[in-house]
């Protein structure tokens, strides 16, 4: 029998559906109001001796762990994870030796995270400081201080790593949980004199910590974060949405803010659909979690620079997943969610349903940055909005788009496609981009794959100094790594991080993971021929985003008008691409 199977044995569905719903006995089956959809009459009904549920009023059905996925917004290995708790039954017994020791390694992470909260928590009711910055400041309640878990970490240089120590936790542990730094002064907590808000994943178990200063200081972030470890990846945490998911749920719709006070101060007004991501730095990740839970995003970010990026960026991932991306526009004078929440709670959710979609709202920014009275007000009004609306995939949406902006230019539909289509000819031409930019994602993959080989099997890392350098990788974590490992080609790193890369430890922890798990069985040649391939995937794909980002940079140059940079900007891709061609010559 199957881990799977296993689960299944020991759970009644009705038990488990039970907990998160209503039922009522009806016969030999339970009924319930859907979850998914508000009704007044039940139409979700339960069958124990099927073992399965189904929704009428949505047309959803499935088992135990399609449930579960379903409401919590996770994924099946999730699931598996919840339900194998509530059975009794041991994951790691059905993994292999490194997946059992890594189950352990996580849990052992999440139990030192756990007991840190705690202790953040313990230490902030004991100190009047951070207590009057989170209720008279921050105007928060006990009520919410609880329910999100916010704590104070104290100014004493290592009071919680000794705490965990004494708690049986080891140093390893403590750096590998991001709970603890190598200061020159000695061992030392990643954390001091900063009011602490856990970072949880979907289930509300503690991944690390956000940290804020309690008193803004000219040379100290007001920020920061855990880094990253086994457990929290900023590219995949959706602040809060453990709290939110039945809210998202219940309104079918969520709120992306910039700030997790943000979003705590949305809770406590009773506005609880509303989560936060690192900043404006939406992912796929993220908002694939979200749409999991309902198909309507709304971002309430700043409208500056990044917030206008950020905009443009998730228009792409929407439109990708089939989401209705929206934006909340703030009033006059109104900063943020916080001021706003702590000024009229009730305005808060007024303005969330009064949002823009998300297409209408940039086009009206490019609007509004451009004087389309002028030749070249036009051009830089059509260029942007052409961007946005050559990546629509409905192709109704899109015409609609194109006669809404030739109205606002007093310019046929014609001239606007023609542009459109010049400016592809342009880009297949010279610089041949992806249909999406999403070739950094893969890149890092590939990236993560050399080094892993070649942290692994240190024999190989001679050949391979010479055709690749530290430039062709992204992230100072990877460039810092390959470096070390091209100066020292002997070095073995499996065992121990040396003191020069202690400052990215974590991530060669994770690199070593990735080879024990994916390349330990090959031999030296084999692995020197799988690197050598990959060297050249990552120079040809930091090639091909050389090559979109210049695209990018000549498009704006070509909308404001700037003929010398203009030219720059092509010789610089002829250069790169006489390069490749010249490169692809010697190489056969």
């Amino acid at each position: 029998m199957d881990v799977k199977e296993e689960v299944r044995s020991k759970l009644n569905i009705e038990d488990v559906v039970g907990e998160y719903i209503e039922l009522k006995r009806a016969g030999r089956n339970f009924k319930a109001l859907s979850p998914f959809n508000n009704e007044k009459t039940p139409s979700f009904i339960v069958s124990p001796e099927k073992q399965i549920w189904h929704d009428f009023s949505s047309n959803r059905g499935g088992d135990v762990f399609s449930f579960v996925m379903e409401m919590e917004g996770i994924d099946f290995r999730a699931a598996l994870e919840i339900l194998a708790r509530k059975a009794g039954v041991d994951l790691p017994a059905y993994q292999d030796g490194r997946g059992k020791e890594l189950q352990q390694r996580r849990e052992r992470l999440y139990g030192a995270l756990e007991m840190a909260a705690k202790f953040y928590q313990f230490v902030l009711s004991k100190q009047k400081a951070p207590q009057a910055y989170l209720y008279k400041k921050r105007s928060f309640n006990k009520k919410t201080v609880e329910e999100f878990r916010l704590g104070y970490a104290p100014t004493e240089g290592s009071s919680l790593v000794q705490f965990l120590l004494k708690r049986g936790f080891s140093v390893k542990e403590l750096r590998e949980a991001g709970l603890f730094v190598q200061r020159a002064s000695g061992p030392s907590d990643m954390f001091r004199g900063r009011i602490m808000v856990p970072l949880c994943d979907g289930q509300g178990r503690v991944v690390g910590f956000t940290a804020r200063l309690l008193v803004d200081q000219k040379n100290a972030p007001k920020y920061i974060n855990t880094p990253q470890t086994l457990l929290y990846d900023k590219s995949r945490q959706v602040f809060g949405l453990h709290l939110a998911k039945e809210a998202i749920r219940q309104h079918d719709q969520a709120v992306i803010v910039e700030g997790n006070l943000d979003v705590i101060a949305s809770h406590q007004a009773g506005t609880r659909y509303v989560v936060a991501t690192a900043g404006t730095a939406i992912t796929a990740d993220h908002v694939r979690q979200l749409a999991r839970l309902t198909p309507n995003i709304k971002l309430a970010f700043d409208s500056d620079n990044a917030g206008i990026t950020a905009t443009e960026r998730a228009i792409v991932l929407a439109q990708e997943m089939g989401i209705e991306l929206s934006v909340v526009t703030f009033p006059e004078g109104v900063k943020d969610t916080d001021d706003l929440v702590r000024e009229d709670p009730d305005k808060w959710g007024a303005i969330i349903s009064e949002s823009t979609y998300a297409v209408d709202w940039l086009i009206d920014k490019y609007r509004g940055e451009s004087n389309i009275t002028t030749g070249e007000g036009k051009r830089r009004f059509s260029s942007k909005s052409l961007a946005v609306i050559d990546r629509l995939q409905d192709p109704v949406e899109k015409e609609h788009y194109l006669k809404k902006v030739a109205e606002e230019l007093d310019v046929s539909v014609q001239s606007l496609v023609q542009k459109l289509s010049g400016a592809k000819k342009l880009n297949a031409k010279t610089l041949k981009p992806n249909k999406a930019p999403t070739y950094q994602a893969n890149t890092n993959v590939h990236e993560d794959n050399f080094l892993a080989l070649t942290l692994y099997f240190p024999k190989i890392r001679d050949s391979l100094t010479r055709g690749i350098g530290s430039g062709d990788f992204h992230g100072q974590e990877r460039q810092k790594l390959w470096g070390f490992m091209a100066d020292h080609v002997r070095s073995d790193l499996t065992h121990n991080v040396p003191d020069p890369l202690q400052s990215i430890a974590t991530y060669v922890k994770i690199i070593v993971l990735r080879a024990e798990e994916q390349h330990s069985q090959l031999t030296d040649g084999e692995a020197l021929l799988i690197a050598q391939e990959l060297a050249t995937r990552i120079k040809k794909e930091r090639q091909k985003e050389r090559l979109h980002n210049l695209s990018r940079e000549l498009a704006s140059s070509e909308a404001q008008g700037h003929e010398s940079e203009t030219q720059r900007l092509k010789e610089e891709v002829q250069r790169i691409i006489k390069g490749d061609q010249y490169g692809a010559k010697e190489a056969g």
